[in-house]
Order: C-alpha cells, then structure tokens, then sequence
C-alpha cells in the first residue's frame, strides 16, 4: 500500500473540514499513512461579485481540483457532491461517497424570527436559484438578496446588510460548529434539498488501484444509492447551480424514494414530482423523474430561463 496520500481541496473553512475528515478517516485506516492536503483556489471562489449562473454554474468550484488529480499532483479530491456537475472528466470517478449528512436547507435570522413569520417584503438572502425559486414560490412578497460566499461569509453578509435571514445548508453549519445559529431546519416539502447535499464525493483516478481500494473502505452503500438517483436526475436535465432545479432520494429498506423539481428563479413556474422503487433501479429512477418533469411543463421553464441567462451572460 502507498504510503503518502495527498487531497485536493478547496480553502474555504467548509471544504478545509471536509477534506481533513476525510484524510483522518484514512489515517484510522492505516496508522502509517502519511495524508497530506493540497489546498487550491478555483474559479468559483475568486468571482464572487456575479451569481454562479451567469459565469458558468456549480463546475467552477471543482475545475481546478479535478485538475491536480489528472495531472498527478493529487491522489485524491474531496468535494461537496452538490458542487458538482453530473459528468466529471474521463479518467476520473468517485471512489468513496462516505455516510452523508442531514441534507437539508437551515433558516437562519439574526434576529430569531422564523421563516413564516416574515413581514411582507422581507429581504433575504441565497447564493441559489432553487432556494430562491422556493422561496417565492411561498412567498411572493419577498426580496431575495445574492449574497455569496463561504458559510461565515455570508452569514456576516446577511447582517452587514440588514436582510431578516438567509437559506444555508443544515449540513454545513454542523460541520463547523454553527449549529446554533440556526433559526429553522426547512422540511423538504418546505426546500427541497440539492442534488447531493449533506454528501462528500472522494474522487481520483481510475487507474489508481491502491486508492481506489484504500476509499472503498469509505463507502457508506445507503448514501451512494440514494445520490445515484439524484445524480441521473441532475444528468438527465444537464443542470447544474445555472438551472433552478432539486433533487432528494431517500432510502427505507428496499424502498427507494426520489422526489424532483423544476422551476423559475421567481417561483412563478414550478413542476414537482416523485417516483418510488428499489436500489437497484435508483439510476433508472432518476432518468425517468426527470423525463416525466421535463413533459409536465419542465422543458419550457428550462428553454425559458436559459434564454434569460444567456441574455444575461452577454450584458
């Protein structure tokens, strides 16, 4: 076995945690292992004057990462699986989706006032276009602010700029310790999670044995399938953070659930759905939800909002 283990990862405080509990979870595996991180800038964190589906969507933040490990100056990347897009570079594959983390959506207000109690409006504040879509879809009223960032980023943000609160993932502010800065956990059926939330991918190189084996022994086989629906969803609708869309599978037994959305960034327009069925049908689940939106009216909102950000894109 390879002695010198080295992660790729992003510098934000988040993806710092990430990818250190990954390397000590290696580390458990094998005493000897000497981890080491490689700690990267991308794209996604030097251009954070523009929203994310203007300059290029969720595939700046791994670009770079991917990087390292195709040219051999990384043996492993550790991302957030919701920043990444649904295809990865040939050569590449996940070799570890660890047990994934509470996925929802967190309601945090400075001033502990909780979501449905909003006065009519209210600012508040998303880096997303599903939060956003989800927000107004319940509340039209509201002024959605952009606001992003890493997780301390934006919370200073939201009350530097006086919004009444801001839609963070639950998952992240465990991680670091924010948990009590939470005004509300939204239920799916509130804010339908991202595809891959609350879930880490460990990605590296196919042709690379010894890791490949060594991330096996991280697998969390309940969190893979049920982000394999979510994923052939994404894949299927070729979203990504540029397209207002979620996606949330869970696992019962044998009963595999995935529900599906698609909206507008305003909420006008959102078209819901579920399907049901087993583990072994999760990439066949997710392709098929997708379709079945994509007919019931999804289509025409995605055609709509990529003509809009195109538009956009060009000012």
């Amino acid at each position: 076995m390879t002695h010198r283990i080295r992660i790729a990862t992003r510098q934000s405080p988040l993806a710092l945690w990430q990818a250190n509990h990954v390397a000590q979870r290696l580390r458990a595996l094998d005493p000897t292992l000497e981890v080491v991180l490689l700690e990267l800038s991308t794209a996604g964190d030097r251009f954070l004057t523009a929203p994310l589906a203007v300059i290029g969507g969720k595939g700046l933040f791994v670009k770079e990462i991917e990087q390292a490990l195709l040219d051999g100056r990384a043996d492993v990347a550790v991302h957030s699986l919701k920043d990444m897009t649904a295809l990865m570079p040939p050569g590449l594959l996940l070799g570890a989706i660890p047990e994934r983390e509470d996925p929802r959506d967190a309601w945090v207000s400075p001033t502990g006032v909780r979501f449905e109690a909003l006065p009519s409006g209210a600012k508040v504040g998303t880096s997303s276009l599903r939060r956003s879509c989800q927000l107004l879809e319940r509340r039209r009223d509201l002024e959605v602010v952009s606001i992003r960032g890493n997780v301390q980023t934006r919370l200073k943000r939201t009350q530097e700029q006086g919004l009444v609160g801001c839609v963070l993932a639950l998952a992240g502010l465990r991680r670091l310790e924010l948990e009590a800065q939470v005004t509300q956990v939204l239920s799916p059926e509130e804010s339908l999670p991202a595809v891959g939330q609350g879930a880490l991918a460990v990605q590296c190189r196919e042709e690379d044995p010894v890791v490949r084996g060594l991330l096996a022994r991280l697998e969390h086989a309940p969190s893979r399938i049920a982000v394999t629906a979510e994923r052939a969803f994404l894949a299927r609708l070729e979203g990504g953070c540029s397209v207002p869309l979620a996606g949330y599978a869970t696992l019962d037994g044998e009963r595999l659930r995935l529900r599906g959305l698609i909206g507008s960034p305003d909420g006008a327009r959102v078209v819901r759905g579920e399907t049901v069925g087993t583990p072994a049908e999760a990439a066949q689940l997710g392709t098929s939800l997708a379709e079945r939106l994509l007919a019931q009216g999804g289509e025409e909102i995605l055609k709509a909002f990529a003509g809009s950000a195109q538009a956009q894109g060009a000012r």
